[in-house]
């Protein structure tokens, strides 16, 4: 059994849910011959902790929801800092078993601090897994040539479509394969205002419901802008298709209250109006757009209902792909960090539980 040392920074609703994720899977990972022991939590509003015989993540998450700081200092610190004090108190980083599980909200500006607390931890001798877009979206080709001058893994499954294994499908099933472009519904607070509106709901009201069930933040412009769904793009194009994007280079058009006769009228007459992701290689150049689209009925994307989201991978040898998520929530993203970090366990054991030597890959 190898017991990997996890460094959490942020604790918002993903990061406990993954805790808790943890403790329910427990059976499941020992048969994976791994266990996992929090060691260190760092966060922007309620504090950090670390302790090197682990942290009890779970009572944490009870005094959170009461408004208790994690730890005793009032010192605010650099998130870098932390992660690498904490690999410097630790073995586990020299035996590769020092994991940081990134969960900060994403910037779309720049995609910091992400990016730096991944460069932190790489630097520290850990593995990385994060569910923000950031650095994918802004930093991809050069967060995973560190990860492999460090000989050590970032991986960010919950980057995109919650836990749906859109990179793990490609990385780990399609060999030989070349993905020649993509398209999808990845933004599950549009969708679910789409669909509403299609049945004559207030656009105002469809949103209030979203925020209500903490998929749509209170400040929804990053939805229903399209910029969400511009920076899942950008991270899909980085890395299925070798582009250097950023969100800002995706053309975006996002959705508002004055699509609602559209909608309806698009459904009444056998289609259906989506916020539509693509990217696609043309004439040497990775081309993106994020807009509404109208797609006739028998669109495998235009069935898609509420919150759920699909992708359509365009491919040399398979032709299309596809892979659909009929439900979203923090139970699936905290499944993609748990994804993740059992992938790493299989890499430093190894066949059969064994250490192995495999050097790290995005």
């Amino acid at each position: 059994m190898t017991t990997f040392e996890l460094v959490l920074v942020g604790f918002g609703h993903v990061a406990q849910r993954f805790v808790t994720l943890l403790e329910e899977q427990r059976t499941a990972l020992a048969r994976e011959r791994i266990a996992a022991r929090v060691v260190g939590i760092t966060t922007r509003r309620h504090g950090a902790a670390s302790e090197v015989r682990g942290l009890n993540a779970v009572a944490l998450i009870d005094g959170v929801a009461r408004g208790e700081r994690i730890g005793r200092s009032r010192e605010e610190r650099p998130a870098a800092d932390f992660i690498a004090d904490v690999a410097a108190a630790s073995d586990a980083a020299r035996e590769r078993r020092l994991i940081v599980v990134e969960t900060t909200t994403l910037d779309i500006t720049r995609g910091q601090p992400a990016i730096e607390h991944v460069r932190a931890g790489l630097a520290s001798g850990a593995h990385v897994i994060t569910a923000n877009k950031g650095p994918v979206a802004f930093s991809y080709h050069a967060l995973a040539a560190a990860a492999s001058r460090a000989d050590r893994r970032f991986l960010f499954e919950g980057a995109v479509m919650d836990g749906v294994p859109i990179f793990n499908l490609v990385r780990e099933t399609l060999p030989a394969v070349t993905i020649l472009g993509f398209r999808g519904v990845v933004n599950s607070t549009t969708n679910f205002i789409l669909t509403a509106m299609e049945q004559g709901q207030p656009f105002a009201e469809a949103l209030s419901e979203m925020q209500a069930m903490g998929i749509a933040e209170s400040d929804a412009s990053l939805d229903v802008d399209g910029w969400d769904a511009a920076a899942k793009t950008a991270a899909l194009a980085n890395v299925l298709l070798d582009a250097r994007l950023t969100p800002r280079d995706v053309e975006r058009v996002g959705i508002s209250a004055g699509l609602g006769w559209s909608a309806m009228e698009a459904r009444a007459a056998g289609r259906r109006l989506k916020l539509v992701a693509r990217a696609a290689r043309e004439d040497g150049r990775i081309t993106a757009r994020v807009a509404p689209e109208e797609l006739p009925d028998d669109d495998l994307l235009a069935g898609l209902e509420g919150q759920q989201n699909a992708i359509i991978l365009h491919t040399d040898l398979l032709g299309e792909v596809a892979i659909v998520q009929r439900g979203s929530g923090l139970t699936q993203t905290a499944y993609a960090l748990l994804s993740d970090f059992i992938t790493i366990g299989r890499d430093v054991n190894g066949p059969r539980g064994r250490p192995s030597a495999r050097r790290a890959r995005s």
